[in-house]
Order: structure tokens, then C-alpha cells, then sequence
């Protein structure tokens, strides 16, 4: 297999999974897309279930320049629910590549930069999706391929259908969520050398106003390193607290606030102990070390 690029994503990359909701005008969503990559966030985070990809095209067609400084990335394989129909999820070769000529449609780019599989398929057939892969990348339609929550075990038995690296895994990583650090996901990755994606370092919200007594440990623990380190805010020490992991997990930022987008960036500035990070795992566990 050939080596993966060193620099595929940006140091961070911005989720649009709620743009739907931000009640932005087309230039507004142009202006907000300017604005983080001004800030050197040039990866972008969709998926067709976000309902976002339309809007987000709307706006690039404003200023198509821009699409030469992204790293556009998407998803497919999660099959809303309509009437009768219960949501389900088909990675059958049919469906990907419908899914990524309506992405690439409704994104106004030719190409994704990355396609992941949103969500491991019951019935995934890895051969027929490798299949799919080849002709997608035949096509130009696609450049690298990866995953979504996906296990060891599955990630593997993908990988080994593909002469290419699957580049990425995105999980669920925060201070409240440890299980990415326990099931051998994130070893997964560091042996091989592929950056996962972060989704979610903020714990929906938990690390705020959640109120059990885990969260309240979490919370008060942020901030007391947030104190410790210089930092102004939990956010902060929330995705360093990501990113000292030793896989290397770029952090996925989910507001459509540019505000938010530097806050989580200052994180790139912040120096965490190892007994610092060692005590936000400890809030999270109720315990320390054995």
C-alpha cells in the first residue's frame, strides 16, 4: 500500500453537520467558509444525512476559487427513514456511488477528497465496496476513502479488500467518552500511523451542562487544568486534552461561529501534563490509576 500524505487534513476540521440550523444567508455561509480558512481550518466535515451539502454548495458557487484551497469530505451509507421505511444503512456498491455523484451534485465540486463509509454495514459486502472504491477513484470522482465509526475488527476487514490505505477513522473522543482508548481503536490507528478524526470533543455539550456527578467531576477538573495552563475556557483544555492523545486525532468543530473556530484552534497553543491529562481521565473514571 502507499504511504499517506502527511498532510491530508488541517490541524482542525470544521463540522458543518448542523449548518441547516445556523440561519445563514448563502453570503453568510460564504463569508463564515472564508473566515476559517483564513484561519488555516481548511478541511470540511459533511455527510448527505446533515442536510447541509446543498447549502454549503449554494455558497461556494458564490466564489468557485475556493474550492482549490479545501479538503472537502463526506459520507454515505446511513439511508434516512421515510413513511413505512425504517432508516437503515446500505454500503452496497450501488448506493455509494450514488451517494457520492449526489454529494459531488450538491456540493458543486467535482471531486470529494475523502469519502468515508458513515457507519459499519451489517451486511456490508467488503468486496462489492472495494469495487465501488476502484470505480469512484477511476473516475476522479473521489481521491481517498476511509471510515466512520467503525471497530478494529472492522476497519480491517475493509482494509484488506483495498490496495490503498483507508486514511482515516472519525470516532467519538472527549473527556467523558473513553471508549475509543479502550476498545483498541486508537492503538489501531497509531500502528498505522493513520490519523483518526475527533467528532464530538465537546461531549454534545456534557462537558457544560451536564448533570450527573461524572460530569460535574469532569467539568470541575477542566477547570481547574483550564486554570492551571493558561487557557480561557474548557473548550480549550477539552480538545487538548484530544489532541495529546498519541494517535494524533484531528479535532472536529461543530459551531458555526467563527469565535468558537479560534477558541478551539488556541487549543494548537496549550502545553498539558501528563498528570494533568491523567486527571481529567481520573473525573471521567471516578478513580485514578490502579
Amino acid at each position: 500500500m502507499n504511504a499517506l500524505p502527511s498532510s491530508l487534513f488541517s490541524p482542525l476540521v470544521q463540522g458543518y453537520w448542523r449548518m441547516a440550523h445556523w440561519n445563514m444567508t448563502p453570503q453568510q455561509r460564504l463569508t463564515f467558509i472564508k473566515q476559517h480558512v483564513e484561519l488555516g481550518v481548511t478541511s470540511v466535515d459533511h455527510a448527505p444525512v446533515y442536510q447541509s451539502e446543498a447549502l454549503f454548495g449554494e455558497a461556494l458557487a458564490l466564489e468557485p476559487s475556493l474550492r482549490a484551497q479545501l479538503q472537502v469530505i463526506s459520507k454515505c451509507g446511513i439511508i434516512p427513514g421515510q413513511g413505512e421505511q425504517v432508516a437503515h444503512y446500505d454500503s452496497g456498491q450501488a448506493e455509494i456511488i450514488t451517494s457520492v455523484e449526489r454529494s459531488l451534485t450538491n456540493l458543486q465540486v467535482e471531486k470529494l477528497d475523502v469519502l468515508l463509509i458513515h457507519r459499519p454495514d451489517l451486511l456490508m459486502q467488503v468486496d462489492e465496496m472495494a469495487e465501488a472504491f476502484a470505480q469512484l477513484k477511476a473516475a476522479g470522482k473521489v481521491e481517498h476513502f476511509g471510515v466512520s465509526n467503525f471497530s478494529v475488527a472492522e476497519f480491517n476487514l475493509l482494509q484488506s479488500r483495498l490496495d490503498v490505505p483507508l486514511v482515516t477513522n472519525q470516532i467519538e473522543i472527549n473527556p467523558i467518552n473513553m471508549q475509543a482508548t479502550e476498545d483498541g481503536t486508537l492503538a489501531q490507528m497509531q500502528q498505522l500511523k493513520v490519523r483518526p478524526m475527533a467528532w464530538s470533543c465537546l461531549a454534545g455539550g456534557q462537558l457544560f451542562n451536564g448533570e450527573s456527578a461524572q460530569a460535574k467531576r469532569v467539568q470541575h477538573t477542566l477547570q481547574q487544568v483550564a486554570d492551571e495552563i493558561g487557557a480561557s475556557c474548557i473548550d480549550e483544555v477539552a480538545y487538548a486534552w484530544v489532541m495529546k492523545l498519541p494517535a494524533n486525532p484531528v479535532p472536529i468543530i461543530g459551531s458555526g461561529k467563527i469565535a468558537r473556530v479560534q477558541t478551539a484552534l488556541n487549543a494548537l497553543e496549550l502545553t498539558m501534563t501528563r498528570e494533568q491529562w491523567y486527571r481529567i481521565w481520573a473525573a471521567t473514571k471516578g478513580h485514578g490509576v490502579a
